[in-house]
């Protein structure tokens, strides 16, 4: 796929806020036709630009009510350490977020837990076995500061 112009940055903007407005708002949204918005947007899928769509879960009412921010260190930072570690994480759909870092840590994940409990089990049988840990450093969120704002976006979209 070529360089990514304003128009498909526009387009993929759009999705990240609502990824299940219709073709045909989208088209509006960016000015395009809708078969020329969804050629692009086929485009950006086959060219894995777009690698998929998910459901964003209110976590209040849901069972997993508490975010943990964790910071791996692995003992090494080779190829085939963080190989390893990344497969080993794709493993654990516990594990909701993993991005590699720069920085004082080599990874930060997130997951969602329902308690300092269920936190301990997944600390104890999943984090403390991935490949090539060095050390583990935990926090547990307060609030979603941004929840608000989700929530904004979703009732101005049904209005």
């Amino acid at each position: 796929m070529t360089a990514l112009d304003n128009i498909d940055r526009n387009i993929l903007r759009l999705l990240r806020v609502d990824a299940r407005m219709s073709n045909a708002k989208l088209a509006t949204e960016v000015g395009l036709s809708p078969s020329a918005c969804l050629r692009r947007i086929k485009i950006m899928e086959n060219a894995g630009v777009i690698r998929g769509y998910t459901a964003l879960v209110d976590t209040a009412s849901s069972d997993a009510t508490i975010a943990v921010i964790i910071n791996i260190t692995l003992e090494r930072q080779t190829e085939d350490y963080l190989d390893k570690f990344e497969a080993a994480v794709r493993k654990h759909p516990e594990i909701r977020e993993c991005y590699l870092m720069t920085g004082g840590s080599d990874y930060m994940l997130r997951v969602d837990v329902e308690s300092a409990g269920a936190f301990e089990r997944i600390h104890k049988e999943v984090l403390s076995t991935l490949p090539g840990v060095l050390r583990i450093h935990s926090s547990f969120s307060i609030r979603d500061v941004l929840a608000a704002r989700q929530k904004t976006r979703r009732n101005s979209a049904t209005s």
